[in-house]
């Protein structure tokens, strides 16, 4: 099973002034996010389209995030963040796919999951925030595909690996307003596969209360030995925080 390891030996080097918090602050927050699918699924050189062939649909997408930040200069902030996306269809194939004849009625299971642990420094840390850091992705898909009919055909498409990603994210403050709006990306292309992960948002604070919605995207082109996803995901997202 083919593997994108990211071995960090030493210290993370950043080639700009950072800035660091004056005390420790923690946060959190969990998101609803509304997602569209589209691409494809691969399996021993059998290609299926999960939007028009398997019609899958959103069930859950549940994210949750949460992150460290402190005032010792040289050891990076610690982001988390969990994502999970269960999505579920009835379709028919127009192909044949492992197995599965073209023209037969299908019902088919996307549950894709990722968790990041993301190190990164502060930048610039006043009326406009700039984090860079690096991710590392633990991600983990499976596509399961039956036949509607009793005993029939089940095929799975599995794909997982830890994956090296370059982590930025920016934040630009309206004075006096509690009103900002902002942008994190993650992002790697190597060897053929490609993971983009990205969201803009507009965000309000109140006391301790963090409120946001925006747009996010993920792009998925990952294989795993006779396996592959080739897949979107795009829509609105709405979250609510705490910070300390």
């Amino acid at each position: 099973m083919r593997k994108l390891i990211l071995a960090v030996g030493g210290s993370l080097v950043i080639a700009a002034p950072v800035a660091t918090a004056d005390v420790v602050g923690l946060g959190a927050n969990v998101s609803y996010w509304d997602s569209d699918l589209s691409g494809e699924a691969g399996k021993n050189n059998d290609v299926v389209d999960v939007e028009n062939d398997l019609d899958l649909e959103s069930d859950t997408n549940a994210n949750l995030s949460a992150y460290l930040e402190h005032p010792v200069p040289v050891l990076p902030n610690v982001r988390l963040n969990y994502t999970r996306i269960e999505q579920s269809g009835n379709g028919e194939l127009s192909t044949e796919f492992d197995l599965i004849q073209d023209g037969v009625e299908v019902d088919s299971d996307l549950d894709l999951t990722q968790f990041d642990v993301t190190l990164y420094y502060e930048v610039l840390d006043n009326w406009a925030n700039l984090d860079l850091g690096l991710t590392a992705r633990d991600l983990d898909g499976e596509l399961v595909v039956r036949e509607q009919t009793l005993g029939g055909q089940v095929s799975k498409t599995e794909v997982n690996g830890v994956i090296p990603m370059g982590y930025l994210a920016a934040r630009f403050d309206l004075p006096f307003t509690g009103v900002s709006v902002g942008g994190e990306a993650n992002v790697i292309s190597f060897d053929g596969d490609s993971v983009y992960d990205y969201n803009a948002y507009g965000q309000y604070e109140v006391s301790l209360l963090q409120l946001r919605a925006g747009y996010r995207q993920i792009s998925i082109d990952y294989e795993d030995s006779d396996d592959r996803l080739d897949i979107e995901l795009g829509g609105p997202f709405v979250s609510a925080g705490l910070t300390f």
